[in-house]
């Protein structure tokens, strides 16, 4: 009996939220008619009874294009369509991406990156990065093609690089008398094997995954001088210029926001009031809504939940979220999440 009663409670609250779906103006909906590949609504984070918006982005945790529901969607999707929407409102003057996070796949991270200048490029509207209390690697890495940048004095940020993580076991299998037997088409197909002992790598693996590491590095390096170049050039004297040595703490090294705003890292020391206030002078208006684009409740999704059948993993909540590192795959990570 409360069971149905908790069912019909949420299958109502199931029917206004999308009620509002067939209100004209609710549904934020593309101008070419196809819709974001996430449902999104725009919600207003702070009402000042403006005609202009601001809109607000986050990038929060993990940077990774992994999915996060059964529909398949992922930050990087949510965060590309985020920004279509607010390019294709003409009320929206600019863009405030909140970053609170300490990095995560070299790709995600560079299709953000990707997504936040071809939107500056192409819809002419600003967009300001606000650090949160860790943006650094991937975290500085989507932050870089801003106009401007905001962090706080004790923000941790920097940590300009790049990590490819394995384990080797060989010895446990060796102590435990287990000896891999492996087929390969070619010597360096089973390169990062986890099996392999010290002598059975190959001099020329490492010399291969130091370059892939280096090249992917100079790209990391580009788009910093790049970003903070082109704001430069948009900002004029208001903005910072990148100091002659930066590239001398670019070697891993995490910097406090006070540190990185001497370096030329950042553009202003403050916090999202100070990003917020920034946008509206950059976007040359008085007062604008704050306003964010959100996935609607979904009753539907609960009624899948219920409707598993697979068995599920049980997760120990420690009070912190740690990267799932595969092997193979390269990351820009801050290294205080890796121990």
């Amino acid at each position: 009996m409360k069971a149905a009663i908790v069912l019909g409670i949420l299958l109502g609250v199931s029917v206004l939220a999308n009620l509002r779906h067939v209100i004209p103006g609710v549904t934020v909906r593309a101008k070419s008619g196809r819709q974001a590949r996430a449902r999104l609504e725009e919600a207003i984070f702070e009402n000042n009874h403006s005609k202009n918006k601001i809109a607000i982005l986050d990038v929060a945790g993990i940077i990774t294009s992994e999915a996060w529901d059964r529909s398949g969607n992922n930050l990087v999707d949510l965060i590309s369509d985020q920004l279509r929407l607010a390019g294709e409102d003409d009320a929206v003057k600019a863009v405030v991406v909140r970053v609170d996070s300490p990095g995560g796949e070299v790709l995600a991270s560079d299709d953000i990156y990707r997504a936040i200048a071809d939107f500056q490029k192409h819809d002419k509207k600003p967009v300001v990065a606000s650090m949160g209390g860790l943006a650094a690697s991937g975290g500085y890495y989507v932050s870089a093609p801003c106009q401007w940048i905001v962090a706080n004095e004790l923000t941790i940020t920097g940590s300009i690089g790049v990590i490819m993580h394995s384990y080797n076991y060989r010895g446990l299998l060796n102590k435990v008398g287990v000896r891999p037997e492996v087929f390969k088409s070619g010597k360096f197909k089973d390169m990062l094997s986890g099996e392999k002992s010290e002598e059975e790598i190959l001099p020329e693996e490492k010399q291969m995954v130091q370059a892939l590491i280096d090249e992917t590095f100079d790209r990391f390096k580009k788009v910093v001088a790049e970003g903070r170049e082109n704001a430069r050039e948009q900002n004029g004297a208001e903005g910072r210029k990148l100091a002659d040595n930066w590239a001398d703490y670019a070697d891993g090294r995490v910097l406090s926001g006070k540190q990185a705003y001497e370096l030329g890292f950042v553009d202003e020391l403050g916090n999202f009031d100070t990003a917020v206030e920034r946008a509206r002078e950059l976007a040359r208006i008085h007062d604008a809504n704050l306003v964010q684009y959100q996935r609607p409740f979904d009753l539907g999704n609960l009624f899948r939940l219920f409707g598993e059948t697979e068995s599920r993993a049980v997760k120990i909540d420690l009070g912190v979220q740690l990267p799932r590192l595969q092997v193979g795959r390269l990351y820009f990570l801050s290294p205080t999440v890796l121990h």
